[in-house]
């Protein structure tokens, strides 16, 4: 599994420039508006997510967006969703819970977690997330983070938010 250095290290061979910050650990959307400082960009939040059929799924989407489980379920054709275990967390994408990001995806070397993204990441400026550890925010250009998915054969799916 992937660490923060050499997480910014395949960022660095992609030719993907990134901007990251130190700050205190943060577990919520609160916590992190309070505690971030002034990023510039798209702030996200990220849903680490399964089904009974142990599919498994990352959703990125805006920090604001309401997500209800069930349409979400529906819109990717899962049926019922529920959240992923700690364990499953850590086995699939290498990160602890409160630290789930898109950059975990670099983990995921079996591609067995779907991607799905909110529609508006691709509008406006960097995506900020943090880099597999929630003591840090990276910033990436949302292109650059596209290309990121791809070089990890992570294809995602666009979603229109709220759900």
């Amino acid at each position: 599994m992937y660490d923060p250095q050499q997480l910014f290290a395949r960022l660095e061979a992609l030719d993907i420039p990134q901007r990251t910050v130190e700050h205190p650990a943060v577990f919520t959307v609160e916590e992190a508006k309070a505690l971030r400082g002034n990023l510039p960009g798209h702030h996200i939040k990220n849903l680490f997510l399964r089904n009974k059929k142990e599919e498994m799924w990352l959703v990125v989407a805006l920090e604001d967006r309401a997500v209800d489980l069930k349409r979400l379920g529906e819109a990717l054709g899962a049926g019922r969703l529920s959240f992923g275990s700690p364990e499953r967390l850590r086995r699939h994408l290498g990160v602890e819970p409160g630290s789930v990001t898109p950059f975990a995806l670099i983990n995921d070397d079996a591609r067995v977690v779907r991607l799905a993204l909110d529609r508006g990441l691709a509008e406006g400026g960097p995506v900020n997330a943090h880099p597999l550890v929630n003591t840090m925010t990276t910033a990436v250009a949302a292109a650059d983070l596209l290309r990121f998915f791809e070089a990890t054969g992570h294809a995602p799916c666009w979603l229109d938010f709220p759900i």
